[in-house]
């Protein structure tokens, strides 16, 4: 099952609960810019602190999952389970960017009731580009058509003002 905007603002009313700093990565933030791919999952990078974890437990109690670590020991994905749509939080991009750096390139868009960092489809793509795992590869073309269909309406727009 792929995620709708009301799963993705009931997440956002959790994220806001636990006072979690997100920013929504993947094809979830590749579908808020109008990339026509699919999910079945909705990532988000945070950023690594002493308060992260009981941060996550809030979270996953307020949006009744149970937390995991796929990829022990050197884990750098914290993943949900117990919806029909799985949370992964990363904590470090493929690309290597921080979450400073991401978030400076980022969007805040609303959804639902609330506000959310959207990183930009260049971040996007140069996680997946890093990554290089096949699903990644295999949705690459589709982004970076996106972002070029993106590159020229906005300069058709600045060029008719």
């Amino acid at each position: 099952m792929s995620f709708d905007e009301e799963t993705l603002a009931s997440m956002l009313e959790a994220v806001a609960e636990a006072k979690l700093e997100v920013i929504l990565i993947g094809n979830a933030a590749a579908i808020i810019h109008g990339a026509p791919v699919l999910t079945k999952d909705v990532d988000f990078m945070v950023r690594e602190h002493p308060r992260l974890q009981a941060k996550l437990e809030k979270f996953a109690q307020t949006f009744g999952v149970v937390l995991t670590r796929p990829y022990e020991p050197t884990s750098k994905v914290i993943r949900t389970s117990g919806r029909s749509v799985t949370v992964d939080f990363v904590l470090a991009l493929s690309s290597r960017k921080s979450f400073e750096s991401v978030k400076s390139r980022a969007t805040k868009i609303r959804i639902g009731k609330r506000m959310v960092w959207v990183a930009s489809l260049e971040d996007v793509i140069a996680a997946k580009e890093a990554a290089n795992r096949p699903k990644d590869l295999a949705a690459l073309p589709v982004l970076k058509e996106t972002l070029e269909v993106k590159r020229a309406s906005t300069h058709k727009k600045n060029n008719n003002h």
